[in-house]
Order: structure tokens, then sequence, then C-alpha cells
């Protein structure tokens, strides 16, 4: 655990050396994954990808847990790098050890809709929600992209209302409600949600769907 934050430390005083060094230290325990995936990050972004790659798929986690932890640390990984296809590979892999890892299909999932698998997004989130009937970010992720890249915006509708009864509050599922709303042609409706969520949460998506909604509706000002 010292060697963990004393690499934290170097990472914020610029020494990315020192930081891996005191990293690798790390080899066992509750940080073993945290700290592999921040050597990693640092070789990736000293443009050693490959290395950074093989640093993650040759750790061996204590546990399952970890184990899965790893893989979403390499495809994490991959994705800040805009290497979706070898993400979802990842992904796909992990999912032949651990085929029943909500976090992992849901992980999929995302990486899927930047490569416009919808159908496995789909298929995806739908496995989540089986597994964490209560995941209000699964219901929510596939009632947007209903709304957003198809038209089947009742059952987007349907997805939404059960993400937002599980997190009333939350800011990017008012901004999903909103924006099927906008899509079903509901200006008002769609306006008021989004002005909830953006004031909840500023968010430059937020705004950008509610810029929208106020052109269409005549409020170019």
């Amino acid at each position: 655990m010292v060697h963990y934050y004393l690499g934290q430390v170097a990472e914020q005083m610029k020494q990315p050396e020192a930081a891996n060094a005191h990293y690798s230290e790390v080899k066992s325990g509750n940080y073993l994954v945290s700290a592999r995936a921040r050597q990693a990050a640092l070789l990736a972004r000293g443009g050693k990808l490959d290395e950074a790659r093989a640093l993650l798929a040759f750790t061996r986690g204590e546990n399952d847990a970890q184990n899965v932890r790893l893989i979403q640390a390499h495809a994490e990984l991959l994705r800040d790098s805009k290497e979706h296809a070898a993400a979802f590979e990842v992904l796909t892999e992990g999912l032949k050890r651990f085929p029943d890892s909500a976090d992992l299909l849901y992980d999929r999932a995302m990486v899927a809709e930047k490569l416009d698998k919808l159908d496995v997004l789909e298929a995806d989130l739908r496995r989540v929600i089986v597994l964490r009937p209560d995941d209000a970010q699964a219901f929510n992720a596939l009632g947007y992209t209903l709304a957003d890249r198809t038209d089947r915006l009742a059952e987007a509708a349907v997805m939404l209302d059960k993400a937002l009864a599980l997190a009333p509050e939350d800011p990017f599922i008012l901004d999903s409600v909103g924006w099927a709303q906008y899509r079903s042609g509901n200006l008002a409706r769609a306006q008021e949600y989004l002005e909830r969520a953006y004031k909840v949460r500023p968010d430059p998506e937020i705004a950008a769907h509610l810029g929208e909604v106020l052109w269409a509706g005549g409020l170019h000002e």
C-alpha cells in the first residue's frame, strides 16, 4: 500500500520513472491491479502501448475479481488510445473466461457502440440487466442508445423510465430522458428534463443536447 501511494506522489511530481519503480514494488494485495494499471498508463503515455498491454495481459490477479479488473484496465487503456477494436477483442476474450461478469459485459457494450455493433450492445446490456436488475446505468445506456441510434422510441422510453425510477436525480439519466423526449418530438418535456440535468451537472454533452432542443424550439439566443 505504501509503495502505491508513493507512486501516486511521484506521478503528481512529474517523476514517471520513480512512480513506475514504486508501483513495481506492489506485488500482491488489494492495490495490485491499481498499481499495474498506473504502470501501464505511464508506459502508454510514453509511447510504449505494446509494453503497457503486455504488462496487463501477463499480470495474474489473486482472485477472479482482480482478474476481471485487470481485463477492464487493459480494455480501458486501449479505449483511451482510441483502439476500440482491440478493446472489444480483449473484452470478448475476457468474457470467455468470465461469461457472467456484468462489469465486462457493460464495458464491452460501451465499446460495441463505438464500433456500431448495436446488436452486441443490446445483447450485453440486456444480460447485465438480468444479472443486476437494479443497475440504473445499464437501463440508461440501453434506453439512450435505442432513442439516439434507432427508431425504437417506445422501447427506449420503457428502459429510461426504469432507469429514472432507480436513480431519479442522476443527471445523465435525466439527460437521456430529455433526449428521448426530443427524438419523440416533445420539445417542452425535453427542455424540462435537460434543464434539470444541466442544473445538477453542467456537462458539455448535456449542454449540447439542451442547446439543440432550445434551438429547435426557436429559443436561439
